[in-house]
């Protein structure tokens, strides 16, 4: 099986990679036991470990010196992975860890991989070898030979282990080797900084915080409010969101990478390491129903000093600390598979997307649907905004999927709808103050407009924008909003699975067949959207459809390639994820 884990230039397939993480970072480990992909400190820093977008680009390996089969799974209710290889003389598993510490977030990182021997004897070996930092630095190695630490720039990594066989390092590559026997304990571990000084702690410490990060992972999962039916994948989900929550802001990041292609062929490669108010609206929708209360919270403060800060002129996304992107930079690099550009930044930075003032305001009405008040600073925003709203609708945008040609969006439209809705939702239980009627008035001219200029009796379906014949999958997600819940969004739903169905799986919008993979929260989208018209068996035959095309460990991307299931775009993608609870939330009847 080893040889069979990577092509002939080194790189794995997208769906091979599991993902860990601390609330800080992710890394992601593919099947033959190499993380390539580490950044440090922070999700959208500049990556140590980044193979996933160019063979020489760094990584850490671990795994048994011959042939192997392996197996995989996340420790129950965690965020740590177990990996069990099997060999011709033995078996041995190897936990990986991105410890936690004991009141949450470690102040510096913590990749921890530990060995146990099972049965027999397996040679293992382990390297640990830093790219360029998208060719920005070049690695050194630093210390002693006990306690070899190596630098990228500002980075430090400082190498760990028990009973791990550690070479005299030498040149930019720290390694070892190892044999296992049944009940044997190894560990081999990357403690990280960025422009500070390295700790350097006791081995064992480590491997204790292992156990400790399980416990608090578990911990977590036990507070998860769901019960329903698919409970395993949803609080999978759940898990792999809390992934993407960056604890020391409160946002919450779209995307786990950068650059992953959305087709074979090429062309869109897109950097999600960012915080969205579109994502960060659809995945609070999944938490706030799922019963979680501190993230919410949270994601929920932060964006609204984020908006704050940034007057009428909202940005669709910013950096997980807050700072407005500064364009876009394509390093050197050769992309996964060949396949380029790699772009760290994201050139949708600036657009006008109405569909922003709906994901406003859906956050704050979900906040206070759960039982929450609203500050004063917090209404006289959002009362500006929906004043903002009555006159903005009316013109073009680049839409909901970014896009260079400026048009009137249906779903567009519908975002402003729904914030107004929301803002007299909001003044109707006292959390609101402002011009209602004039927001109920301009609610209502909207939803003409729509009737009007968003439906084609010729398709029997909303269209995606006036004068045209061509479907857009976003429409599904204002039977979700309750837009229409009636026999015209029912005769969409038909005329979306006959045109942009692949499968269980949905394209975007008219002409992506031919462009990119089909885009997965579209497909549980579709799930959400038959419950709400009354097409619950529907919804549950695509839900069983959809589920076992994640990976083994559960972990989804944002698009599947249709005709062999294979990954494509940047992995794990929050809408995927967010979008599979909601699905289930739907057919569960807690909508």
């Amino acid at each position: 099986m080893t040889d069979a884990l990577r092509d002939e230039d080194g790189f794995a397939d997208i769906r091979s990679y599991a993902a860990i993480g601390d609330g800080r970072t992710v890394a992601l480990v593919a099947l033959d036991g190499s993380i390539d992909w580490y950044p440090t400190p922070d999700l959208d820093s500049t990556p140590s470990f980044a193979r996933l977008l160019d063979a020489d680009e760094g990584f850490m390996a671990l795994a048994p010196a011959g042939e192997f089969s392996v197996e995989r799974r996340y420790v129950d209710g965690t965020n740590v992975l177990e990996t069990t290889y099997t060999t011709a003389t033995g078996t041995a598993r190897v936990t990986d860890s991105l410890n936690t510490g004991v009141a949450g977030r470690l102040p510096w990182g913590e990749l921890a991989r530990r060995v146990d021997g099972l049965t027999g004897a397996v040679d293992m070996a382990w390297s640990v070898t830093p790219g360029s930092c998208f060719g920005s630095a070049s690695p050194w190695l630093d210390g002693d030979a006990d306690d070899p630490v190596l630098r990228i720039d500002a980075v430090g990594l400082g190498i760990r282990g028990i009973d791990h066989g550690l070479r005299t390092p030498s040149g930019q590559t720290v390694d070892g080797a190892f044999t296992t026997s049944a009940g044997s304990r190894h560990l081999v571990a990357v403690v990280s900084t960025h422009g500070e000084p390295l700790p350097l702690p006791d081995p064992q410490t480590i491997d204790d915080g292992v156990d400790r990060t399980i416990r608090n992972w578990q911990s977590w999962s036990d507070d998860f409010a769901y019960d329903g039916d698919y409970r395993h994948a949803v609080l999978r989900s759940a898990l792999t969101l809390k992934l993407l929550l960056h604890s020391p802001s409160g946002s919450i990041a779209a995307a786990a990478t950068t650059s992953l292609p959305e087709s074979a062929a090429g062309g869109k490669n897109w950097d999600y390491r960012y915080a969205w108010v579109r994502d960060t609206a659809y995945t609070l929708h999944s938490l706030t129903r799922a019963g979680l209360r501190e993230e919410v919270h949270a994601a929920v403060s932060w964006m609204l000093k984020n908006l704050r800060s940034q007057g009428s002129d909202l940005e669709v996304f910013t950096h997980l600390n807050g700072d407005m992107p500064q364009g876009t930079h394509r390093p050197d690099l050769t992309g996964w598979r060949n396949n380029g550009p790699v772009v760290d930044g994201n050139p949708a930075a600036g657009q006008l997307q109405l569909g922003v003032f709906g994901d406003v305001f859906d956050i704050v009405w979900q906040y206070v649907q759960a039982g929450h008040v609203l500050d004063p600073a917090t209404m006289r925003q959002l009362a500006d905004l929906a004043d903002l709203t009555c006159d903005i609708w009316q013109r073009r945008d680049a839409g909901m999927w970014e896009l260079p040609e400026e048009r009137h969006y249906v779903t567009s439209k519908l975002g402003c709808w729904n914030a107004l809705r929301c803002a007299v939702a909001l003044a109707e239980r006292g959390q609101l103050q402002g011009p209602v009627e004039r927001w109920a008035a301009e609610r209502d001219r909207i939803r003409d407009w729509v009737h009007e200029h968003g439906w084609s009796e010729e398709r029997q379906s909303y269209i995606w924008y006036p004068g045209s014949t061509e479907l857009d999958a976003s429409i599904l997600l204002h039977a979700i909003s309750g837009f229409d819940t009636g026999p015209r969004m029912s005769s969409t739903i038909d005329a979306l699975r006959d045109e942009l169905g692949a499968g269980p799986l949905l394209y975007r919008y008219s002409g992506m067949r031919e462009e990119e993979a089909t885009f997965v929260a579209c497909a549980y989208w579709m799930v959400s959207a038959l419950v709400s018209v009354g097409r619950r068996d529907e919804a549950v035959d695509l839900m069983e459809e959809l589920l076992p095309l994640a990976n083994d460990v559960g972990i989804m991307s944002e698009m599947v390639e249709p005709s062999d299931n294979s990954f494509m775009g940047n992995i794990p993608q929050g809408l995927s994820h967010l979008a599979l609870i909601v699905a289930a939330l739907s057919i569960a009847g807690k909508e």
